[in-house]
């Protein structure tokens, strides 16, 4: 199997590309993350205090060069997510294996403890402009990582984060197959979704 940090592969569907970041993607990703509306539904949990509300084209090329290192550094994949049909930049992914969960975070959890902290865990981060923010979007990008993220992170499970008001994020999830998730990742970040391999 192709190491996912040797070379980053590329999603397609009829609808949306998922790709390798790229250095000029900046002022279309300043699209995503100057949106104020899209803010409160991008997961910032442990990320040292950023709220990704960027407003200038030099802090969000400082973002993309970070996320591109982290990249080279085997830390995270962060993606770019396109509109097939107007090529815009509508938002971005980032994955990682982070291991598997402790018995502290996945306390309270209907699986039991001990499946959860013998397998490896991935977090899912789904950042989108607020006009892309919708359930069929979502569900399409769900359905386009379904079985190849499970695999190129080595990973048995996908957690990601969906706060409250995110009901169309919400909807998607549920449809494809998440469930929320009782424990908090890190004994503190909750409101996340749960889904294991098939």
């Amino acid at each position: 199997m192709q190491d996912i940090y040797d070379k980053c592969p590329t999603y397609f569907s009829s609808t949306v590309t998922i790709r390798a970041l790229d250095e000029f993607d900046a002022a279309g990703l300043l699209e995503v993350y100057s949106d104020e509306k899209a803010v409160p539904f991008f997961n910032s949990d442990n990320c040292d205090g950023d709220d990704f509300h960027y407003t200038d084209i030099k802090r969000m090329q400082k973002a993309v060069a970070f996320w591109q290192q982290s990249y080279k550094n085997g830390d995270f994949v962060r993606f770019a997510v396109t509109d097939n049909i107007t090529n815009d930049i509508i938002g971005t992914l980032e994955m990682f294996n982070r291991g598997p969960l402790s018995a502290i975070e996945a306390a309270g959890d209907e699986l039991a403890a001990e499946e959860l902290s013998a397998a490896d865990h991935g977090v899912l981060r789904i950042d989108l402009r607020s006009s892309y923010e919708r359930a069929d979007v979502v569900r399409e990008l769900l359905a386009v990582i379904a079985d190849s993220f499970y695999t190129a992170f080595d990973v048995r499970y996908i957690l990601t984060k969906a706060i409250p008001q995110a009901s169309e994020r919400i909807k998607a999830l549920e449809e494809s197959g998440y469930r929320p998730f009782g424990g908090r990742l890190g004994g503190k970040f909750e409101h996340y979704y749960i889904r294991r391999k098939i």
